[in-house]
């Protein structure tokens, strides 16, 4: 499954590797979703991950990132038409929208005013989890 992830949703798995944003980092670790990414929100993780506060340790960034980069989706993607409340998130909804993506997972729910995303689902990682396990559950129908 392809997904764009807010890095404020990146950030919050690995410091807290249980609940939502967790079990998110750990089904990008293992290949179970994809990340589509360009190299504004790669750089973006980048510089997050390595701030001081968090006290991340180097050899499992540059891993997250390799893998990320390796593995992810990378997605050339167009300007927005119309700017969002917080003009640093848009290379994510640039990037789900130019992706395809099947949503966008962040904890900022209201920097992405529904009007304004084009059809991309924007969910909580909450949200996320329960739409991720409802796409397992239900079965595909046949396309005779």
């Amino acid at each position: 499954m392809n997904i764009v992830l807010d890095t404020n949703v990146l950030v919050a798995g690995l410091l807290s590797p249980f609940g939502p944003c967790g079990n998110i980092v750990r089904m990008v670790s293992s290949g179970a979703l994809t990340l589509a990414f360009d190299a504004r929100i790669l750089s973006e993780y980048e510089e997050v991950l390595r701030r001081p506060k968090f006290n991340f340790e180097e050899d499992k960034i540059v891993a997250l990132l390799d893998h990320i980069e390796h593995h992810g989706q990378t997605t050339a993607s167009s300007p927005l038409s119309h700017s969002l409340p917080d003009p640093d998130d848009e290379p994510f909804l640039e990037v789900a929208i130019a992706g395809h993506a099947v949503c966008l997972v962040t904890g900022n729910q209201s920097h992405f005013p529904n009007k304004l995303c084009q059809g991309v689902k924007v969910l909580s990682p909450a949200e996320f989890s329960r739409f991720y396990q409802k796409q397992l559950t239900t079965p595909v129908k046949n396309r005779s």
